[in-house]
């Protein structure tokens, strides 16, 4: 009758592993859903696309000419002898219109029309950013449900070790101290559980906060699926977000210069004007030219400020495309890394604690394994199963960060390589 109640008990334990799937029933949510309902409604699509609209206003505006103006004069009032009163005013009525030379309209609209470039570069970058945040939270997501599975079965199979040992004792079969060392476990297995489930709630809720849904099941196939790597690609990191944003900033960095440039002609203003002489009621005209003297501000200035700023802009450009051909190239390695670890995680080196822990179960069912041996294989099993989760989760995070630098221009801004 014992030996019956131990191998049942045993049986019950066996039946408990491999439990890394998870537990939540309803519509699984993939990671494309995640990513659509991000898109929808994450502020930070709207700050980019607030910002094109932007950039397009200060187009138009960079390519309104000057107003003109209205201008009105009384000369020769309220003085003394015949200029007393109103008897010898001249009163003018004209407008001046200036007019600008050095091609300064079309150089404002060059700027303009560049950083509205930049806008519609920011946009993309914002999009694949967000790609980026909310593959990286669903992975931890998925990773986090799967940590929380594995912890409950822990505290599964601890509850059955623990039973069989009080049958042990209770036959005579093994001292107190053996059920004493199965109770420990029982209840290291119960806290690291509450702390699984506790984690796993966090990464649930961030994962929400991104995609403004609520979270339920999640897709546990795409997190054990490891892609097949082979040798890398080469990547013309000039295609890429981050470089075509720089090579953006230099544009517009140079549209600068040619506006500072154009700033250095002075502009003119032309005036054409009716004036009244109040003595004899006789209508004059007037006209005039306008012309800034560029003594004390030559513009000069304005040019070197606009020349440093583009050979920085410059630099920058060369330093992004070396800072992106490593980034790919490690990043590249990262991901093939991952990919074996992960690969051999939950392959070979699962397979191999799996059995152990199922021999350990049936010798101590049959009395040839103690309940160290016991315990040290299920620890193994689980520590092996909490590395086969990392392992994924590196997996995806280091292939979420290689699709994030090699990501290109949009199909909407291809002019803009």
């Amino acid at each position: 009758m014992i030996a019956r109640q131990l191998t049942f008990a045993v049986a019950l334990a066996i039946a408990a592993s491999p439990a890394m799937a998870q537990t939540d029933t309803g519509p699984v949510m993939s990671l494309d859903d995640a990513l659509a309902a991000a898109g929808a409604t994450n502020p930070s699509i709207e700050v980019s696309q607030s910002g094109i609209r932007a950039a397009e206003a200060q187009r138009t505006l960079a390519s309104l000419r000057p107003n003109p103006s209205i201008d009105a004069m009384t000369e020769n009032v309220a003085g003394t002898g015949a200029y007393s009163g109103l008897r010898s005013s001249e009163t003018t009525v004209g407008l001046s219109l200036p007019l600008e030379l050095g091609g300064k309209r079309s150089a404002r609209v060059a700027v303009a029309s560049a950083q509205l470039d930049r806008a519609t570069l920011g946009s993309a970058i914002a999009r694949a950013d967000l790609r980026l945040r909310v593959t990286q939270a669903y992975n931890d997501a998925v990773a986090a449900q799967r940590r929380a599975a594995n912890a409950r079965e822990q505290v599964g199979i601890a509850a059955e070790v623990l039973r069989a040992a009080r049958v042990r004792v209770a036959a005579g079969r093994a001292s107190p101290l053996e059920e004493q060392r199965a109770d420990v476990a029982r209840l290291n297995a119960e806290g690291a559980a509450e702390r699984t489930e506790r984690s796993a709630q966090v990464a649930l809720d961030n994962l929400a906060r991104l995609t403004g849904r609520a979270m339920g099941t999640l897709d546990g196939a795409w997190f054990a699926r490891v892609t097949a790597t082979g040798p890398a690609l080469p990547i013309t990191t000039g295609d890429t977000l981050v470089v075509a944003a720089a090579r953006a900033d230099l544009t517009t960095a140079t549209a600068q210069v040619r506006l500072a440039r154009s700033q250095r002609i002075p502009d003119v203003t032309v005036s054409a004007a009716a004036r009244r002489l109040e003595a004899s009621n006789d209508i004059a005209g007037v006209f005039s030219v306008s012309v800034p003297l560029p003594l004390f501000n030559t513009g000069r200035a304005g040019v070197d400020l606009a020349s440093a700023q583009r050979q920085q802009a410059d630099a920058q450009r060369r330093a992004a495309m070396l800072d992106a051909e490593q980034g790919i190239a490690s990043a590249q390695a990262d991901a093939a890394n991952a990919a074996t670890t992960a690969r051999n995680a939950t392959g070979p080196t699962l397979a191999a604690a799996q059995e152990a822990a199922r021999i350990a179960r049936i010798g101590y069912r049959e009395g040839k394994f103690g309940q160290l041996d016991l315990l040290e294989a299920e620890r193994t099993l689980a520590e092996t199963r909490s590395a086969a989760i990392d392992a994924l989760a590196a997996y995806h995070d280091a292939q979420a960060w290689l699709e994030r630098l090699v990501s290109p221009v949009p199909n909407d801004a291809k002019d803009l390589r």
